[in-house]
């Protein structure tokens, strides 16, 4: 993917985080998440030109079905002397899951990981993810840290939802 993607998957990401995230945000605030934090088009573009960012959009009978993003070259916190590859999101229609997308994006993003010589990938999720979490415990990741998202950038998510997991799966064992 190129600069030239960034109308398309800003309307992609927009359009699958209204269908899982709305009901994280008191009023206001995931319109703040989607316009000017995480998916205008100016900041997809620069991710876009980023030499170790990563994306890649999901197709069936040329619809988009979800998308990931990776940080090619990204530190965990404790595990510094690794070798690491950061899956910062993947995001999946609720259509399209649990028939196997998901995996496959994973599978790719551990293909990705190898070619570029990672000791292990990682990736956050919410603590009230049951669900997601399930699924990368399937796939061999577990849980190595917590955190809250942090005041003041994330105010206007409830408070509830601030909590995350860090998982992490070692590509050497």
């Amino acid at each position: 993917m190129n600069v030239t993607n960034a109308k398309e998957l800003v309307a992609l990401s927009k359009d699958i985080y209204k269908e899982h995230y709305l009901h994280l945000w008191n009023e206001g605030g995931a319109d703040w998440y989607m316009n000017e934090y995480a998916y205008p088009e100016n900041v997809l573009r620069k991710e876009l030109a980023d030499k170790n960012i990563m994306y890649c959009i999901a197709y069936k009978n040329h619809r988009a079905l979800g998308y990931l993003k990776i940080k090619i070259n990204e530190t965990l916190q404790g595990f510094e002397e690794l070798n690491a590859l950061e899956v910062e999101r993947i995001y999946i229609y609720k259509e399209a899951t649990g028939k196997g997308l998901g995996k496959q994006l994973m599978n790719y993003v551990f293909d990705i990981a190898r070619q570029h010589k990672k000791d292990l990938v990682f990736l956050k999720a919410m603590d009230s993810s049951d669900a997601a979490i399930a699924f990368y415990k399937s796939i061999g990741f577990e849980i190595c840290g917590s955190f809250q998202l942090p005041m003041p950038t994330f105010e206007w998510m409830k408070k509830e939802f601030r909590g995350m997991v860090v998982l992490k799966k070692d590509l050497k064992a």
